[in-house]
């Protein structure tokens, strides 16, 4: 137990006359500090109130108030004509003689104490920018939400009183009308052929990847992508420890030929597509290769992630149903999104799967999500029942269109000298491919210099490829015609 005459008060506590604070609680305050620093060790008893006052030149009755407001808080015992007693001491610090007379106790630690492993694999690709214009990877326009809507259904729910017992901590026996609901919509919209019992409810699709991740991946485990893929996807598959092989994809989708001849040679574990529209290239997977590839899994015994992401945003002919429609051996493990046309809050992710694989994924996503959103799963059970969410997405695809098409005429107008594309049939975003001597991060500067961001993740140069995802679906034609307007002037400066 250290000596009240060897604790160096004045090393530590500071007080400040010209405060608001008391001075009083700014001595407990800052002892309280001391004691979850190990400055005051637990078990230590304190100089009495008048050889307090004396060190640090303060009024006894300071003192007496402070040490009264230590006891109410629980952090030291007064004994009657005793003493004062520390109870608990919170933290450890360091024993080393300098540590307390350095330290500033109005900062907080700049760095642990301890080792750990940092991560280069989780490095945020997400980049944030003070630019009023800001060209994405395909994202929605959260500007043209329904939000009175969406709050008329958010607080209808909040005021049925059969949804308040819902509302705990781990409440099991919630209804399943959300399930049930979207069961309907997904058989209806896409030709699967699910129960309730076949679909999870999660946060997001990446969430959805990293429980899959987590669940079917060992160390060195091979996963199969195309080249090139989604950067979340790759990230989350690292993360789990399993080793990423690239192959090509053409306009056709992923290159099937390829994938074959790496199966008859490696031991592939999984294998990640966005079939609908390749990400980032937009490609659709041909029927031909959707079939091959199932042969593939059933033959050489490798498992599929069908990224769902944009399957709601088709302009022309009707959509080639998802891989998972026509999976009868239960290769496919079928993710998406439920309502990412409305704004960010108003999302879920799901995953379709076999309803073994659905019970192993509730462990994981028990543990790290138990609690869910209900209210919020409740508002999009209402809007696919009373239909809104049927008016809204065909209202919302026919603008999304308009814009594809407006987007589409500015860079052939403005641009085409530089830049080649084709129009997709769908998604939020054209891949258009450049001249390979443009500098894309040269361009990116000189943009952003004029108020257009790019941010890095829809940005793809290697030797042989220069290219740009420009999504369109967050920008009005305003927005479009400034954005291309400085796409042109930036590369006349740079070329």
């Amino acid at each position: 137990m250290s000596s009240p005459g060897q604790i160096p008060f004045n090393s530590f506590i500071s007080l400040d006359r010209q405060e608001e604070t008391s001075i009083y609680i700014q001595l407990a305050q800052q002892i309280i500090q001391a004691i979850q620093r190990g400055f005051i060790p637990i078990g230590t008893k304190l100089p009495g109130s008048r050889q307090l006052a004396k060190v640090l030149s303060i009024h006894r009755n300071t003192v007496v108030a402070a040490l009264q407001e230590l006891e109410a808080q629980g952090w030291v015992e007064i004994k009657a004509n005793i003493g004062s007693y520390v109870l608990k001491n919170t933290t450890k610090a360091k024993k080393n003689t300098g540590y307390a007379k350095n330290l500033n106790q109005n900062q907080y630690a700049l760095q642990t104490g301890y080792d750990f492993e940092k991560s280069t694999i989780l490095e945020n690709p997400f980049e944030s920018t003070t630019c009023t214009l800001r060209l994405d990877d395909g994202m929605p326009d959260s500007r043209l939400s329904p939000l009175q809507e969406l709050s008329k259904f958010y607080t209808a729910n909040l005021k049925r009183k059969k949804n308040s017992k819902y509302l705990g901590y781990s409440d099991q026996n919630r209804p399943t009308t959300f399930r049930e609901q979207l069961c309907n919509f997904l058989n209806q919209s896409r030709g699967l052929h699910i129960q309730p019992k076949n679909l999870l409810i999660t946060r997001s699709v990446e969430l959805s990847t990293y429980i899959i991740a987590q669940t079917l991946l060992q160390p060195d485990d091979m996963v199969v992508v195309g080249q090139p893929s989604y950067f979340a996807a790759n990230m989350i598959f690292q993360q789990a420890g399993a080793k990423i092989k690239s192959i090509p994809v053409d306009d056709d989708g992923i290159d099937t030929e390829a994938l074959e001849q790496l199966c008859k040679k490696q031991q592939i574990r999984l294998l990640y597509l966005t079939p609908h529209h390749h990400y980032p290239t937009t490609v659709t997977l041909s029927s031909e290769r959707r079939a091959i590839i199932l042969e593939l899994a059933s033959t050489y015994g490798f498992a599929i992630i069908e990224d769902d992401y944009d399957y709601d945003f088709h302009y022309d002919d009707a959509p080639i149903m998802p891989m998972a429609a026509i999976d009868y051996g239960g290769m496919i493990i079928h993710t998406g999104s439920f309502g990412k046309s409305l704004a960010p809050g108003f999302r879920t992710g799901f995953i379709v799967a076999p309803e073994n694989l659905v019970i192993e994924l509730q462990k994981l996503l028990n543990l790290l999500d138990n609690q869910g959103d209900f209210i919020m799963e409740q508002v999009l059970s209402d809007l696919i029942a009373e239909g809104e969410i049927h008016r809204y997405l065909k209202k919302s695809v026919k603008l999304y269109k308009e814009r594809r098409n407006y987007m589409s005429y500015l860079l052939a107008r403005e641009l085409n000298e530089y830049v080649d594309f084709d129009i997709p049939t769908g998604g939020l975003a054209l891949w258009t491919t450049w001249r390979k001597e443009i500098n894309l991060i040269q361009l990116r500067r000189q943009c952003e210099k004029s108020n257009l961001f790019l941010p890095k993740n829809i940005l793809y140069q290697a030797k042989d490829i220069a290219a740009i995802r420009i999504g369109f679906g967050n920008l009005n034609a305003s927005e479009m015609e400034e954005s291309v307007a400085i796409l042109a002037e930036s590369l006349a400066m740079i070329t």
